[in-house]
């Protein structure tokens, strides 16, 4: 734990259009302490808030099925876990902590350019672990059923898993 007591740092208020807040302290948190949780409080209305930091990590590039490459997009990955997880019984914070754990595990790897199969592939553990049915709506979309037989095949592999 940091405490920084008495230090004036630029950050806009949410509460008032001042941009002089003070720390009153830092702590790591989250898996692997990546993220760096900070109350502050702002020197104009007083009122306290709470930011969380994360350090800037190199690029990741994804390189997806027809050739092209696109900048690794962690809000595109957490919305195709949402979309498969909507209308399920899954907190948004176990959404936020698969996504986490999903880059990390990007990241982890020696390759700064990932398949987006390889991607796919870790999102689909990930679901299956989460919830079955998330899994089977994501699992039907990444991997193109294209009759109700296929859908039928992975449903059975699943069931016979569980």
């Amino acid at each position: 734990m940091i405490h920084t007591q008495d230090v004036v740092f630029k950050m806009k208020c949410p509460y008032c259009p001042s941009k002089e807040t003070k720390v009153l302290d830092s702590r790591e948190t989250g898996e692997n302490e990546e993220f760096t949780r900070r109350r502050r409080e702002c020197l104009k209305c007083k009122r306290r808030f709470t930011t969380y930091e994360r350090a800037e990590l190199g690029d990741l590039v994804v390189v997806k099925k027809n050739g092209t490459r696109e900048r690794f997009d962690r809000e595109k990955l957490k919305r195709g876990l949402l979309k498969a997880c909507e209308k399920r019984p899954i907190s948004l914070e176990k959404i936020e902590n698969a996504v986490d754990k999903i880059e990390t595990e990007l990241r982890d790897k020696d390759n700064h350019e990932i398949q987006s199969t390889t991607i796919g592939g870790i999102v689909m553990r990930k679901l299956k672990q989460l919830d079955h049915v998330a899994y089977i709506r994501f699992a039907s979309v990444y991997r193109e059923f294209a009759d109700l037989a296929s859908f039928q095949d992975e449903l059975k592999k699943l069931i016979k898993k569980t």
